[in-house]
């Protein structure tokens, strides 16, 4: 670690493989605390390259609890969160629209980082049990069309960091990371960042991974769809700037995104649109960001048939069943 930390006080970068050595170091406890601030530290005061990137991915993938749920051809949809914005549980919402539809979902997530309500917080107010039991996992997926993976009982690595982080107060690149190491290994992931920085650098670590992506950033910041203005889109073959119109929607204000001050108020939130009672600018951005993820695992159909097939399952209230299915 001493030749990682001269190396890098000097202002080089570190390749894909130093990267990928050092995190799985991290990984098993074999650094002080006092090294590990100062390793974190570098990356607060520069961007994480995009070799750095796939090396401290690939380790979190090595280190993790692998419950390799791929032959279901499933899909994440996940936000980076750190956007500032307290919105609800919008890829959460997107993510049983999507599995009502009929597709699967392996969702991973966390408890919240600047919201007042992550998907872990949500879904463990509404009664959702976490496992990281394989053959619970694959029955959710029979029953339910949806699984959800909440991050820390597969990361059990990361506790050799946990309280560096904690001690430090300030986003280091694991919040990023994270995301990114969904340990089901779906085929697909609809992304959300929340500046154009981690933007560029998904797409650049993405177009490798084999995975059939979108990576999303609002212009106005938010880590998703969120209709208020235009959007960044990525994916392996293109780059577009989505506008509201493009989904056949009017722009929204932010206000109407407001996830509330409580995990109470996130969850009646959330159950509220799946029972269609929801605003006609909440049922939008959630069927505007599962259309995408939609397109993720079909990209042979255009924008409108998936925002059609979106609206189905929530109209119809298959995404509500999907949510009694999983949990009741």
């Amino acid at each position: 670690m001493k030749k990682i930390l001269n190396h890098l006080f000097e202002g080089h970068q570190l390749t894909k493989e130093e990267a990928k050595l050092v995190l799985t170091e991290i990984g098993k406890g074999e650094h002080t605390d006092a090294e590990l601030a100062s390793f974190l530290t570098v990356f607060c005061m520069r961007p994480v390259s995009p070799a750095e990137f796939s090396g401290f991915r690939e380790a979190m993938l090595e280190l993790c609890l692998a419950t390799d749920l791929s032959a279901y051809n499933a899909i994440d949809v996940v936000g980076t969160g750190g956007d500032g914005k307290n919105t609800f549980n919008i890829s959460t919402l997107a993510s049983f629209i999507i599995a009502g539809a009929g597709y699967k979902v392996t969702k991973h997530g966390n408890y919240a980082v600047t919201s007042t309500s992550g998907s872990s917080n949500l879904l463990e107010y509404l009664g959702y049990k976490f496992s990281n039991n394989k053959q619970k996992l694959e029955n959710e997926l029979e029953k339910a069309g949806i699984c959800f993976l909440h991050a820390p009982l597969f990361h059990p690595a990361m506790k050799y960091i946990a309280s560096v982080r904690k001690a430090l107060k300030v986003k280091t690149f694991f919040n990023i990371l994270g995301p990114t190491t969904n340990p089901s290994f779906p085929k697909h992931q609809l992304l959300g960042v929340y500046n154009e920085e981690v933007f560029n650098l998904y797409k650049e670590v993405y177009k490798t991974s084999g995975i059939g992506y979108r990576v999303i950033n609002s212009l106005d910041g938010y880590d998703e769809i969120s209709l208020t203005g235009g959007a960044r889109v990525a994916t392996a073959g293109s780059e577009k700037i989505l506008y509201p119109a493009d989904f056949g929607f009017e722009s929204i204000q932010p206000e109407e995104l407001f996830g509330g001050y409580h995990v109470e108020d996130a969850a009646a939130i959330f159950t509220g649109i799946l029972k269609g009672e929801g605003s006609p600018a909440q049922n939008n951005v959630v069927v505007a960001n599962a259309a995408l993820g939609v397109k993720c695992i079909s990209p042979e159909k255009s924008i409108s048939e998936c925002i059609g097939i979106a609206s189905e399952s929530l109209k119809s209230g298959r995404a509500m069943q999907t949510l009694k299915n999983l949990i009741l």
